[in-house]
């Protein structure tokens, strides 16, 4: 007599129908919000500079969303398209914005990822590295509020900011400038919201958890009335590291930096 298969969970379609795009995709925290929006069933964008990790990821999020829906992929939401674009360059965010349009005819949410950190301590930053900073963090994020607001201005915005555990007195510029436009966007008629993490990405789905949740909860189309809102997020701590393990970190650093 054979024995009876499990019952597969129902699919997550909280999201679907939704098209986000998410900036910075490929990496830290864009990695662990876009397979996550994605596995509720929305049709993710992936944004980013790098051609190549932005396709591995592509492919990682439909390959997991179908093993979710255990079929071959072509189900509900759970789409990933990847875009190369430099979000800190509007011309850059209104090109992938229109291909957007083109592929989906729709652009619901903007996750963007304005959390980018100093390497060293307010007293050694150069003017080269603050002002990739702002352009980073800030001036990114206006562009993409003033572009969504001119073409879109049914589309939401939530911002990742700067790491609540990142000190320095180049930090509160930053931070208190995301802070205004986020808390002043329904001036505009624009629905966006802060969310401020603990500290960075971990890299792994489960110790960011907290943070993708709060993410997907804002895009949620019943909270679609929360605006304006300053979202503090603690996070779990990262296990301890071996020292094999911070040798290792810190040769991949140096790696990249050189």
């Amino acid at each position: 007599m054979s024995s009876a298969q499990p019952s597969r969970p129902a699919p997550d379609t909280r999201l679907q129908g939704q098209v986000i795009a998410v900036t910075g995709a490929d990496q830290g925290y864009g990695r662990t919000i876009s397979s996550a929006l994605a596995h509720a069933g929305a049709d993710v964008v992936l944004i980013g500079v790098h051609t190549e990790s932005l396709a591995a990821h592509a492919s990682s999020i439909e390959a997991s969303t179908a093993r979710l829906r255990g079929q071959s992929g072509d189900g509900p939401g759970g789409t990933a398209i990847p875009i190369k674009a430099d979000v800190g360059v509007p011309l850059d965010w209104r090109s992938a914005q229109n291909r957007i349009l083109e592929i989906f005819g729709a652009l619901h949410g903007v996750v963007h990822l304005a959390d980018k950190r100093a390497h060293g301590t307010f007293s050694l930053l150069s003017e080269g590295e603050w002002m990739d900073l702002f352009n980073c963090n800030v001036k990114s994020t206006v562009a993409i509020a003033q572009l969504v607001r001119r073409y879109l201005p049914e589309t939401w915005i939530t911002v990742i900011g700067p790491h609540l555990d990142e000190k320095g007195l180049h930090v509160s510029p930053q931070r208190g400038a995301l802070r205004g436009l986020v808390e002043s966007a329904h001036t505009e008629e624009l629905r966006a919201n802060l969310v401020l993490p603990g500290r960075a990405a971990a890299g792994e789905e489960a110790l960011d958890k907290p943070l993708s949740d709060a993410v997907l909860a804002l895009a949620l189309p019943e909270l679609r009335h929360l605006q304006g809102n300053i979202v503090r997020v603690p996070m779990p701590p990262l296990p301890s590291l071996r020292s094999g393990d911070v040798n290792q970190l810190q040769a991949g650093m140096e790696y990249r930096r050189g």
